[in-house]
């Protein structure tokens, strides 16, 4: 029934145009170069046909008769099953109609490959192929109906994989650093009796570090690709019908050619492309390959044909030109009908082949890995500067002290092997290795988390490159929409009605059509639909119900598990209400219990079918339903009282029709198809004008089509999804632009996405088709890109473009899709969401999340999830400098006022603060969900510095605090503490309070970095986080720990109570120290750099790539020198060394 409708809007005057119907596509023109061609066809001709649906291709190709003659086949008898060469060749211009160019606006020229060219074109096969075997020319030029298959990955190699991060080959580097110089102080170096030689166990540790780094990640993606496996089973071969020598044969998919004559069942999966050869009744749904949601009736090649063929001669196109569709798609669905079909494409030339091909391609990096990339240059390089600073003053300090120095020459040897082992320490120390620890564990918590939130994520990275996403590019059909057609508006007689109330989403175009909806105001009651129905009586009730199921062709079936409606899509929404609002019996009971006697076929020149039923008092009703306009014109009177038992009926007067004819228009324009019920009682039948008549066709019942009573006008529609419209205010108000891309006619997309709030011209908006937007040039697309809401008619191809021209301009695009036409966009873009109830298996396939329960507004909690990551990474970074630097800053100081080197803290010290608790920190900040003021700010974009002015404002801030306290503990100890330094006792113990009062420095200093902004209540959400207190539970148990046991390995011993006092009372003046930071003004912040800033950066400073955006540049540089140098200096690592042989920490 998808044919009745009526939308108020006759087509645009078609134009036949062969002169560019075949032009290559750019960078597609290897398609049409074949050696050797036999045939009349390259594989770049027939994928013409369907780059979208081309008519004109159709008729430039010859039509059926053409095709037939091209490629060697027949329509009755199919390929012979004996055939290997095909016999003789045939010339292009021997089966298209005169005149017509081989290659479009190329002429008969073969087309120049251009500048770019396209990865999901197979290289040509070798002339030899498969020579000698059945259909070896046809597997050559047009290849086989298989697609390479694709290799999962193994352990090792997903391992491999999760290791090419330069951040963790910078640990590695500082890893085997850390443990040679380990081992050699282990073994080479002097300890004091009872001393622990531990040296070695940084190294150890940071290695440690990285495996489980990489298992993590491992693990987290086999498990995602496991979980996927087993949401899409593969069960690709199957058989086939196909004609083959004058007989129908069963065959596997994929043996299947072009050229072969394939046979249509109601059900089948379409495999391969073709053009319809003829059949009974077939629709197609072809929602999952084109977006189109409604069912498309195919109609025979040679009408087409024949259509076109008047119009090339200069007759009138015919009223409906715009719905001849003799395309046959793969990926597509048969609902009903059977037929024969020529197949066209097969494999990496069919639509679905080309989607597959094009979504093999390498995943890029995410943002934040390109940025983690960039700080590990920086840190390399930064570090290696350092350590060359403190070797040099070292140096000379070393050569200085040389004249008074009366030591061997062994001994000097090896005291400048300790400071030379002292300068090394910086690197080593200045390698974040907590800093990939604390990503994976935070994508990790996000995607177990997102699973209950019912999203699977596939590639682990996606959730986090998802929270800086600063587009959207959605599919309309089965992602915007519900893909259900649905009743959503009614009006019943003249006195009840729900729904179509919104005020049209397009402005009529004339002024015919405002007058008329001015004239006539819509005077029927409006209500919800349950008091809709509850004012209806029984009969009524019994009548809507009669007429919807025995004037119908649907019927009840299993789907998926759900007892459903199967057949036109219109049918169903009307079956579906009376099942749901009317109280109806299943259909095939209805059905039974009326007595049909005559069924009138939906005719698409009347727009109508109609069914007669005869009472159990002898008398008829005939019973019609199609195109409102068209049975109101054959209404005379209407239903007056539908509330009461007994049916009255009142005249239709000029008035009311006017009212309907506005209530009909008023639909439409709330993109509403519209279709009408109505009825006649007969005293017989047939009546007089029909007798003899036993088969009766529309023609023939127009003879009685009149004087019907209106029973109703419904309105149905593929309804929004409930959420969506809250869900894309969530993305307007987190800076996210949503797009919409459909394969729908630009009207149904315009007002769609007006509906859902995506369409807005007053604000600029642009909405365009596939076939104009894809031939803009590049320059054209960048400047009408950043404007587009709606593009519709868009092929696969179009949606890649748009993707591709998007990441251009350095946006972060998710695109989200449900069909088989999504698959590439879905693939190239940076997030791909795909559906997991409605998406086909390409589309989850190229998809990095999938949304388990199809729900639009699952995006905004990927956002969301998204932020936290990003956020979690920045808190733990936040932390980490602001510890690296500092340690950093101890290791200088005190290497160069020391005698022998001797660090604040000693390596094994070191270990637990930069090591142990940095961990712990990563996993205690990688665990706050995200809050719910995540959504309001916009996304970072890609250019954006992965360490803001506010971060360098809080970690220098408390860099400065932790220094100023440490060095005034150490340096001051015997002044300002009373300790005695000379007794070793009561050093140890100066030592030991200064260690525990930096590592209460740095748990008071988490709590700071809970929040990234300037507000002060970092407790906010802190009771929903159980991981955070757990953890910092034992961070704090394992210092106290330390403190009372720690004995030899870690040269302490025991504090008394007013020095835990004081340790936690200096630690805690983090807190609000941080509060004071936090109202220091960014702008004065930002004031300083400049004047801080200078020659450092420019040692470093990078070519400009050619052609590169300056907003990318931004990501070549630190954003504040100052603190960049120790971003560097970030680790835990380290700090390794030796107190004997030249501690020297960090």
């Amino acid at each position: 029934m998808a044919d009745h409708e009526s939308q108020g809007n006759q087509p645009k005057g078609f134009q036949l145009n062969v002169n560019d119907a075949l032009t290559p596509d750019p960078g597609k023109e290897g398609l049409f170069k074949v050696e050797n061609n036999p045939f009349a066809y390259t594989p770049g001709h027939l994928t013409k046909l369907l780059n979208p649906k081309s008519l004109d291709a159709f008729y430039a190709l010859g039509g059926l008769e053409g095709l037939e003659k091209g490629l060697h086949t027949n329509r009755d008898s199919g390929l012979s099953a004996d055939e290997k060469n095909v016999d003789g060749t045939v010339a292009f211009k021997d089966v298209a109609p005169q005149g017509t160019p081989q290659y479009g606006q190329h002429g008969d020229n073969e087309p120049f490959a251009s500048g770019k060219h396209d990865a999901s074109i197979p290289e040509p096969l070798p002339l030899d192929h498969k020579a000698g075997s059945n259909y070896a020319d046809r597997r050559r030029v047009f290849r086989e109906n298989r697609l390479p298959e694709k290799k999962s990955k193994t352990l090792l190699q997903l391992a491999w994989t999760t290791y090419n991060d330069k951040v963790l080959i910078l640990l590695t580097i500082a890893a085997v650093v850390s443990l040679a110089l380990g081992l050699y102080q282990t073994f080479g170096g002097k300890h004091e009796p009872g001393e622990a030689k531990v040296e070695w166990v940084e190294g150890v540790a940071i290695m440690v570090a990285i495996i489980i780094v990489v298992l993590v990640g491992t693990l987290n993606d086999w498990q995602m690709e496991r979980q996927f496996n087993q949401l899409n089973k593969k069960h690709n071969d199957r058989t086939v019908k196909v004609i083959r020598s004058g007989k129908s044969v069963e065959i596997s998919v994929f043996d299947v050619m072009v050229g072969d004559v394939m046979h249509l069942f109601a059900g089948d999966l379409i495999p391969v492309d073709g053009i319809f050869i003829g059949g009974h009744g077939v629709k197609c749904d072809e929602s999952s390959a084109t977006g189109e949601s409604d069912l498309l009736k195919k109609t025979s090649a040679d009408e087409v044909f024949a259509a076109l063929k008047d119009i090339a001669d200069g007759k009138p196109p015919r009223e409906d030109i715009h719905k001849l569709d003799p395309f046959i798609i793969s990926g597509s669905k048969v609902n009903e009908g059977t037929g024969t079909f020529l197949v066209t494409a097969v494999g990496v030339y069919s639509s679905y082949g080309q989607i597959s091909m094009a979504m093999q391609t390498e995943q890029e990096d995410t943002p934040l890995q390109k940025k983690l990339n960039t700080l590990a240059d920086w840190i390399a390089k930064f570090g290696g500067g350092a350590a060359l600073i403190l070797f040099i003053v070292l140096f000379i300090k070393f050569c200085v002290q040389l004249p008074h120095n009366h030591e061997s020459a062994d001994q000097k040897g090896q005291t400048f092997l300790r400071l030379f082992i002292t300068s090394v320490t910086v690197v080593v120390v200045a390698v974040p290795e907590g800093l990939p620890l604390a990503v994976t564990l935070a994508l990790a918590f996000a995607t177990t988390r997102m699973m209950k939130d019912n999203n699977l994520v596939r590639v682990l990275k996606a959730c986090e490159t998802m929270g800086n996403a600063t587009t959207v590019c959605s599919d309309k059909t089965g992602t915007l929409t519900q893909n259900k057609m649905t009743v959503v508006a009614t009006t019943l007689g003249k006195s009840l009605s729900f729904g179509g109330t919104d005020k049209p989403l397009e402005e009529p175009d004339s002024e015919k059509e405002k007058v008329n909806g001015s004239e006539a105001p819509n005077t029927v009651p409006n209500m919800p639909v349950a008091d809709f129905t509850r004012e209806l009586s029984e009969t009524i009730k019994k009548i809507l119900n009669q007429a919807n199921a025995v004037n119908s062709t649907a019927f009840e079936g299993d789907e998926d598990g759900e007892k459903t409606f199967i057949g036109s899509k219109t049918e169903v929404a009307l079956l579906t209400f009376c099942r749901d609002h009317l109280g109806a019996a299943p259909v095939e009971e209805e059905r039974k219990n009326a007595d049909i006697v005559q069924v009138v076929p939906f005719d698409s020149k009347y727009k109508l079918m109609a069914t007669v039923v005869r009472f159990p008092n002898g008398k008829f009703r005939a019973y019609v339903k199609g195109a409102s306009e068209i049975l109101l014109e054959q209404c005379n009177t209407v239903i007056a009282n539908p509330n009461e038992d007994e049916i009255r009926t009142v005249e239709l007067t000029d008035a009311d029709r006017e009212m309907f004819l506005h209530t009909i228009s008023s639909y439409a324009g709330q993109t509403l198809r519209t279709i009408g019920s109505s009825y006649r009682d007969f005293d017989n039948w047939p009546p007089p004008e029909l007798e003899g008549h036993e088969e009766l066709t529309a023609d023939e019942f127009a003879k009685v089509h009149h004087d019907m009573t209106l029973v109703a006008i419904f309105g149905i529609k593929d309804p929004l999804r409930p959420q969506v419209i809250d869900a894309i205010k969530d993305c307007n108000r987190a800076g996210v632009y949503v797009r919409m891309v459909t394969g729908d006619n630009l009207l149904t997309g315009k007002a769609i996405a007006k509906e859902c709030g995506i369409y807005k011209p007053e604000e600029g908006g642009i909405a365009m088709e596939g076939p104009a937007f894809r031939k803009l040039s590049p320059e054209k697309l960048k400047e009408v890109v950043p404007h587009l809401q709606v593009l519709a008619r868009s092929s696969p191809d179009d949606k890649r473009i748009l993707v591709r021209t998007l990441k251009e301009l350095g946006e972060t695009v998710a695109v989200t899709g449900d069909g088989t036409n999504d698959a590439p966009a879905l693939k190239m873009a940076d997030i791909g969401f795909a559906m997991g109830i409605a998406g086909t298996e390409v589309a989850k396939e190229a998809a990095s999340i999938i949304l388990m329960d199809d729900n639009f507004a699952s995006i905004v909690k990927g956002i969301s999830w998204g932020r936290a990551v990003n956020d979690a990474v920045k808190k733990f970074l936040q932390f980490q400098l602001t510890v690296n630097i500092t340690a950093v800053a101890l290791t200088f100081i005190s290497a160069v006022s020391s005698d022998e080197e001797q660090s604040v803290l000693n390596a094994v010290q070191l270990l637990w603060v930069n090591l142990i608790m940095d961990t712990f920190a990563a996993l205690a900040l990688a665990t706050d969900p995200p809050s719910h003021t995540v959504l309001d700010r916009k996304p970072d974009r890609k250019s954006a510095p992965l360490i803001t002015t506010r971060m360098w404002k809080m970690i220098i801030g408390q860099a400065i605090a932790q220094l100023a306290i440490t060095l005034c503990l150490y340096f001051g100890g015997r002044s300002l503490l009373g300790y005695n330094m000379s007794d070793p006792t009561e050093s140890k113990r100066h030592s030991t309070f200064v260690f525990n009062t930096f590592v209460w420095l740095q748990i008071f200093n988490e709590l700071n970095n809970r929040r990234l902004d300037n507000k002060l209540n970092i407790f906010e959400g802190i009771t929903h986080n159980y991981f955070f207190w757990v953890i910092n539970a034992i961070m704090i148990g394992g210092q106290v720990l330390i403190i009372f046991v720690g004995g030899e390995a870690f040269k302490i011993t025991r504090l008394n109570g007013k020095e835990w006092g004081m340790s936690i009372g200096l630690g805690a003046i983090s807190i609000p120290w941080g509060a004071l930071i936090r109202k220091f003004p960014d702008r004065w912040a930002e004031a300083i750099v400049p004047h801080v800033h200078i020659p450092i950066p420019k040692i470093f400073k990078r070519k400009k790539k050619e052609g590169q955006d300056p907003e990318k540049q931004q990501l070549e540089r630190p954003p504040l020198p100052p603190g960049r140098v120790h971003t560097g200096l970030r680790g835990q690592r380290a700090r390794v060394h030796s107190s004997r042989l030249g501690k020297s920490w960090s």
